[in-house]
This record gives C-alpha cells, sequence and structure tokens, in this order.
C-alpha cells in the first residue's frame, strides 16, 4: 500500500496517465476551467458588490431605512432559487457553450442597469432578476465538471472553482476601494454606480470566451481543439448512460425515491445555513456598524477580503487533500468544529476585536463545503445517466438557496448588526446538525456499498457453462 507521500506524488505527476491522457485533460483545464472559473469570479464579483457599494456611500445616496438591504438579498434569493432546477436542466437540453454565455450577458446588462438604481426598491426588481440568471452557474458548472473530470480529478478542479468565485469577492472589495479613490464624482456618478457598470462591462469579455470555446459534453463536443480519438477518450474516461426524458413520471419517481435526493438536499441545505457565517459580509457590517470605531471606506472594502482569501486556502486544500485520500465527508467535521468555535468566540462579550476579526477570518475556511460537497455528490452519482445527475444537483443547490431565501432575514438581518447575537447561537446548533448528518449518510452509504458490491448475474443465454459475473459498483466516496 502507498504511503501518504507517495500517493500526494503520484497525484501531483500524474504518473498513471498516459501521455495522451495528459494532453486531454491540459486541454480540460485550459478551456473548461478556465471558463468555469472565469464565469464564476464574474458571478461572485456581481454577486458581492452589493454590499460593497452599500458600506461606500449607496446606504445615503438611496436612502436605505432598516433591514432593506437585507431584503434586496432576500429577493435575490428568491430569484435564483425560481431558477436553479429549470435553468440545470436546460444544460442538458442546450448546448453549454450557447447556454452559459447567454445566461452571463444577460446577467451583465442587468448588473450595468444597477447603476440607474434611484431608490432601494428599484434595486429589489433588479436583484430578482440578476439571480434569476445567475442561478445556472453553480450547479450547472459541476455538473460540467462531473461530466469531464474522473473522481481523482474532480476535487481539485471543484476547488479551483469554488476558489475563483472566492477570489471575485477579494477582487470587488480592492476594486470598490480604487474606484472610490478615483472615480468618484466622475461624470456626475457616485464611486458605487461606477461600480456595478465596470463589473458589468467585463463580465462581457468571458462570455464571449465562452461562446467560442466552450467545449459543452463529451458526447456533444465539436471543439476544433480536440482530436477524435481524445473525444473517444474522454467519453471513455467518464462513461455516459443515454439521456433520459425528464419530464416523465417515471423519471420523476426515480428522483424522488433516490437516496441520494434527500441525503445531498439535506446535506448541502446545513452547509448553506453554515456558510452564512462568511457570506453573508457578516465582518464587514460588523465593521459598518462598530460604535466603539469609525471604519473608512477604504478599510470596509478591503479588510474583509481577509474571509475570502482564507476560504480560498481552506477550499484548495480539503478538495486537493480529498482527491488523494479520499472521504470528502470528513472535511464536515472540521467545517463543523468551525463554525461552532467561530460563533462562540464571537458571542462571548468582552471578546477584544482583534478576537472578533479573528474568529470571522477563520469562519471564511468554512467555503470549502462548496467545493467538498459538490465532489462528493458527483463522485456518489458518476454511473448516473447525465439527466439525472443534473436533476439531482440542481435539487441540491435549490433545497440550501430556500434556506436563503429567508435565514438572513431571521438570524442575519441588518438590524441585528453588528454581534448577529441571535444567528451565532443557531451557528452553533447548525454545526452539531451537520456532524451528525454527516455521520448518519456515511453510514447509509457504507451499507448501501455493502449490499451493492457483489452483483451476481447468471451467465448469458446460450453459454456453455453456467457462471457468475462479479461487478463492483462504487457507491460514494473512495472511503465510504
Amino acid at each position: 500500500m502507498p504511503s501518504a507521500k507517495e500517493k500526494v506524488v503520484a497525484y501531483f505527476k500524474s504518473d498513471k496517465k498516459s501521455a495522451a491522457e495528459k494532453k486531454l485533460v491540459f486541454k480540460l483545464d485550459f478551456f473548461i476551467l478556465t471558463f468555469c472559473c472565469m464565469a464564476y469570479f464574474m458571478n461572485y464579483l456581481d454577486r458581492q458588490n452589493l454590499t460593497q457599494a452599500y458600506v461606500s456611500g449607496m446606504k445615503e445616496d438611496l436612502n436605505f431605512k432598516g433591514n432593506q438591504l437585507t431584503v434586496i438579498n432576500t429577493i435575490y434569493a428568491v430569484g435564483y432559487l425560481l431558477g436553479i432546477v429549470p435553468n440545470n436542466a436546460m444544460v442538458t437540453y442546450f448546448r453549454p457553450g450557447r447556454f452559459f454565455p447567454f445566461m452571463m450577458t444577460t446577467w451583465a446588462c442587468i448588473t450595468m442597469t444597477t447603476a440607474s438604481a434611484q431608490k432601494p426598491q428599484h434595486i429589489m426588481a433588479i436583484r430578482f432578476f440578476q439571480g434569476f440568471f445567475e442561478s445556472c452557474t453553480f450547479a450547472g458548472t459541476h455538473y460540467i465538471l462531473g461530466s469531464w473530470y474522473t473522481e481523482g480529478e474532480l476535487g481539485k478542479r471543484s476547488g479551483l472553482f469554488t476558489a475563483s468565485g472566492l477570489a471575485g469577492g477579494i477582487f470587488g472589495g480592492l476594486l470598490q476601494a480604487a474606484i472610490y479613490r478615483s472615480m468618484n464624482g466622475l461624470a456626475g456618478l457616485a464611486g458605487w454606480r461606477w461600480l456595478f457598470i465596470i463589473d458589468g462591462l467585463i463580465t462581457l469579455p468571458v462570455a464571449a470566451y465562452g461562446y467560442f470555446f466552450f467545449p459543452d459534453t463529451p458526447r456533444q463536443t465539436t471543439a476544433m481543439y480536440f482530436t477524435q480519438e481524445e473525444k473517444e477518450l474522454a467519453m471513455a474516461r467518464v462513461p455516459e448512460k443515454p439521456r433520459q426524458p425528464i419530464l416523465t413520471k417515471t423519471f420523476v419517481q426515480r428522483v424522488a425515491t433516490s437516496p441520494y435526493f434527500y441525503s445531498f438536499i439535506v446535506l448541502w441545505t446545513i452547509t448553506n445555513c453554515i456558510e452564512q457565517q462568511s457570506t453573508s459580509s457578516l465582518l464587514q457590517l460588523w465593521m459598518k456598524y462598530n460604535k466603539d470605531h469609525k471604519y473608512s471606506v477604504y478599510e470596509l472594502n478591503n479588510w474583509p477580503t481577509g474571509v475570502q482569501a482564507v476560504g480560498i486556502t481552506s477550499t484548495l486544500l480539503w478538495a486537493t487533500g480529498t482527491d488523494i485520500f479520499g472521504g470528502r465527508w470528513l472535511a464536515n467535521y472540521y467545517l463543523a468544529f468551525t463554525a461552532i468555535v467561530s460563533a462562540t468566540i464571537i458571542l462571548i462579550p468582552g471578546t477584544p476585536t482583534a478576537g472578533i476579526f479573528g474568529a470571522y477570518y477563520w469562519a471564511g475556511s468554512i467555503y470549502a463545503c462548496q467545493a467538498t460537497s459538490f465532489a462528493w455528490a458527483n463522485d456518489v452519482m458518476k454511473l448516473e445517466d447525465h439527466a439525472f445527475r443534473a436533476v439531482i444537483i440542481g435539487f441540491m443547490n435549490f433545497g440550501g438557496n430556500t434556506f436563503n431565501a429567508f435565514w438572513p432575514l431571521i438570524f442575519f438581518s441588518v438590524d441585528q448588526a453588528p454581534y448577529f447575537t441571535r444567528g451565532m447561537y443557531c451557528m452553533i446548533v447548525i454545526g452539531t446538525l451537520l456532524a451528525i448528518w454527516t455521520t448518519l449518510i456515511v453510514l447509509y452509504f457504507r451499507r448501501m456499498n455493502k449490499r451493492k458490491q457483489l452483483l451476481v448475474i447468471d451467465a448469458p443465454e446460450g453459454s456453455e457453462e453456467g457462471s457468475v459475473v462479479v461487478l463492483e459498483e462504487s457507491v460514494g466516496d473512495k472511503k465510504v
């Protein structure tokens, strides 16, 4: 059995791959992964810019009252929620190389219209449609990655994809700070308005890149940079079952009765709630509403980027580590521990400023759940047909974002700033639930794996003598 060091070396050197497969994977990374990462970078940039604009003058210019910022985020979540499943299903019917660029172009134009808003209600309407069109990116990309990459490659790519979104959050903060310093008042527009215009403009070239170079799925691709041999190798690496019609009673029953449906929807719902510790811009709002210290616009936009920086590091470490050693689910115990302890630190009366910053920065490592959870789901359903896998992943994302529609209003509303006491107590409970649910589904998948590991099949009719064929069916992660 190879040692841990040997596994790491083999993973990065790709010793088990042939020269042809290494060349194929390089092309996949260059054309698929780059587009997916740039798309999610822009997606996250457009998501995060609202809070950055809020703390950079939009609150005062548009006369925000009470928890209107939280209401806007909830409306965005509703639009996102309504788009997840249909958009993810459409990826299996339309060419992804046309579908994704169209959606990106649309949301880029919607982002730019935010610069014309004159009151919070205008932004509420804009963000609803922006959420709908942006909803294709996250789950759709995980479906595409699962269509091209093998189990041993998927975690790192999922991690890079998640990290690219977090990098968009970092860039957004730095961009807003730079715009505020250099463009505030230019052409009579406030700096926060320029942020939305620039965000939309820089999204358009990425959409154009996807239109010309994104290769769709292995069976659909007509990309000029793949040889016929490489297309056949891609299909052999990740075998695809014939596409099944999804608007049938049989398909709906199959999805609704699948253990994957309930296991991963509940899992992602819990982890999505835990992720609120870092995704709801709580540190930025803590700084904005802190009564003991007045932070500048530059500080409000730059200092919270440390949350995303920690998230990138954690995501890449867990994604790569679980590629090498297996056990995607192990990350959930770390995430649960992080959520519980960081929330406890924030709740303790008299915690110094450094402690608050440290707790929020550490909570940024919870972002790793995006890569590990969806890579785990893709691993488990690798032998399922693409339509089934796409719908399950879509519902998985749907379940998590259902809570986004009301969770922040209850536990992380702006009028609860700066300490969000109710939300922190909830975070302790949710962290405990994550550890419990992870244990339950790991045990269930192990039990299911034992039942399916040996499948006895009668010899084909006409054979000279009876025989049995022993098949191994991979159910779950390497360690499950």
